[in-house]
């Protein structure tokens, strides 16, 4: 059974949606920890409520960005992690952890990549992006992690309409349904192997 590891940064909506479909038996796999950016995060919360391991790893006790790199390689290699997942994960991570984990770390992001996604576009600015460009659709991509923002391989895109009268909130709670739902299936295919790593 596949080992996963989840980051977070905030609500922790699409790592509910692992949790459950893990629990459902749709995903074949075991999430050994989750690990924030921010201290407060409500991901945490949501680990610690289905008995997950939770790692605060920020600026608060790794003042040092070379440090808290070095932590989270060590806690990702102490729990044998297959996959890392990036669930709304707001830090960019070192490139030494990439390369150790080439092909097995994938993002979700609230985009038609490469539509609005690079430095700057996450969360409510992607949406407000959209909205103020006037496009009549967005969406969500899952992709591995590369070196570069936004920029690795494109696993899975799933599109949803922009209505008229749409705000941040209203295009957000759209996209994020479509996120729930692609997070799920590119996890469940990478486990199962039904996705290939590398070209």
């Amino acid at each position: 059974m596949k080992r996963l590891a989840v980051l977070v940064s905030g609500g922790g909506s699409n790592l509910q949606a692992l949790i459950d479909a893990i629990q459902s038996g749709e995903i074949s796999a075991k999430i050994e920890l989750v690990i924030s950016n921010r201290e407060q995060a409500y991901g945490l919360t949501r680990a610690a409520q289905n008995g997950i391991a939770t790692h605060y790893l920020g600026i608060k006790n790794y003042p040092d960005s070379n440090a808290r790199a070095e932590k989270l390689n060590t806690l990702l290699a102490a729990h044998q992690i297959d996959y890392v997942v990036l669930a709304g994960y707001l830090s960019i991570l070192k490139p030494e952890t990439i390369r150790q984990y080439e092909g097995r770390i994938v993002n979700i992001h609230p985009s038609l990549i490469p539509k609005y996604c690079g430095e700057g576009f996450y969360g409510h600015h992607v949406h407000e992006a959209v909205l103020a460009n006037g496009e009549s659709e967005s969406g969500a991509t899952t992709h591995f992690v590369d070196e570069g923002v936004d920029t690795g391989k494109i696993i899975y895109q799933e599109r949803v309409p922009v209505l008229k009268g749409d705000t941040v909130e209203t295009l957000s709670a759209r996209v994020l349904t479509v996120e729930h739902q692609l997070i799920v299936r590119t996890v469940r295919d990478l486990c199962s192997g039904s996705v290939k790593t590398s070209e």
